[in-house]
């Protein structure tokens, strides 16, 4: 992977969402919107669209991955959905660290 590549290049994994575990610590924004951190289970299945010519590295695809995310609205709580990994989310899967300490 390039890393001289402009951020809109680069490769960013997808899964589907299989479930989602609310883990009870909540966070107001400026807006007063209140946020749940999530992890959501997530099974890799391909890349982006924007990956165009890139495969997804031998060994990933079906892999079942933890993501953490702050949820608010009811579609951020859907399953079965596609998910896009972020650059840092997706780098740190394929270099095989975990993924306690990425945040998106």
């Amino acid at each position: 992977m390039g890393h001289d590549m402009p951020e809109t290049e680069k490769m960013k994994l997808q899964g589907k969402v299989l479930s989602i575990e609310k883990t009870g610590e909540k966070r107001r924004d400026e807006d007063g919107n209140l946020w749940e951190k999530c992890i959501f289970t997530v099974e890799l299945i391909g890349l982006s669209k924007r990956s165009l010519g890139e495969l997804i590295p031998y060994g990933l695809k079906g892999k079942k991955v933890k993501l953490i995310r702050w949820c608010y609205l009811d579609w951020h709580y859907r399953l079965g959905v596609r998910k896009t990994l972020g650059l840092d989310e997706t780098e740190t899967i394929i270099e095989g660290k975990s993924l306690s300490e990425v945040v998106a």
